[in-house]
């Protein structure tokens, strides 16, 4: 349990599924052993990316309870925790700390909006009540809530909140991270594939990716040009080879890209939940042809 701010690559797990939309988890612990053996520093069991939002409240448990059994404390844990209400997110959030987790992602309050004012008390009830560190979820492509850099600073003086996960444009994250860098124990985490590289060189150095799924060796090389070796113009170069690929994680509906990839080297990726719809043939075809540029044999 952590309550200090996460730092490096942490993934937003797909979730393997049976034909009959079952979760297969045989094939969960395929997907966690590879991203682990690929160097990645953190999963995050039940997030958008693992469709939560396509399961129920008892799928969910199930879910953070046995992802963090395969684990087994190998790499830091975040559950996706976030409920409509501050009480049954913390309830949900300390039935996943007391599973393992280090870390709870939650939403702001959304669908029926509320103020700053009352997203600021929203976290501020959730922070206080917490076993484990809260990272607040900022993606207002899917909630229509746009948190302010102002806001989010007030937020990440709060107890218990460690960081914040960005899925916004560079300007906001970059006057975020700046408004936020020298708060002990808090981390903003980028979560853009075509903007990690732009944000680790102003020195946000933890993130959230797809793309960590399928490439995590790949991806790991890249932090590494930046923050072990200095070394801009390699990671610049890597990026521009990876580019094709960052394109293609959000070119049909979430996560079906990402899975045909891992259907595609053999991992198992599996279909989505209804009512989202499986990767096209044409997205299939993209995929492998991408992947093998970069090495991969595809079945």
């Amino acid at each position: 349990m952590s309550f200090k701010a996460p730092k490096g690559l942490y993934v937003p797990l797909v979730t393997p599924f049976n034909e009959d939309e079952s979760i297969n988890f045989e094939s969960y612990k395929k997907v966690i052993d590879y991203v682990i053996e690929g160097g990645m520093d953190g999963v995050l069991i039940g997030g958008t990316t693992g469709e939560y939002h396509m399961m129920s409240l008892e799928e969910r448990k199930e879910l953070i309870k046995k992802g963090c059994e395969i684990v087994n404390g190998r790499v830091q844990i975040g559950a996706g925790t976030g409920m409509n209400t501050a009480k049954d997110t913390i309830e949900f959030t300390n039935f996943a700390a007391d599973c393992g987790a280090d870390y709870a992602l939650v939403l702001p309050p959304y669908y029926h909006q509320t103020t700053e004012e009352g997203i600021y008390e929203f976290f501020k009830e959730i922070g206080e009540k917490s076993k484990i560190g809260i990272i607040v979820y900022h993606t207002p492509g899917g909630t229509n809530v746009e948190m302010s850099p102002e806001l989010c600073k007030r937020i990440a003086e709060l107890k218990g909140i460690v960081a914040i996960k960005e899925t916004i444009d560079e300007t906001h994250t970059a006057q975020t991270y700046m408004l936020t860098k020298d708060i002990p124990d808090f981390a903003v985490m980028e979560a853009n594939e075509p903007l990690l590289l732009p944000s680790y060189a102003i020195g946000i150095d933890a993130a959230f990716s797809i793309i960590f799924n399928l490439l995590p060796k790949e991806m790991r090389e890249l932090y590494d040009l930046v923050f072990e070796k200095n070394d801009i113009a390699a990671a610049r170069a890597l990026n521009e080879k990876l580019a094709p690929i960052f394109a293609l994680m959000e070119a049909e509906p979430y996560p079906g890209p990402v899975k045909a990839g891992l259907d595609a080297i053999g991992l198992p990726g599996g279909p989505v939940r209804k009512p989202l719809v499986q990767p096209t043939d044409a997205m299939r075809a993209a995929m492998k042809a991408e992947l093998v540029k970069l090495g991969y044999e595809v079945k």
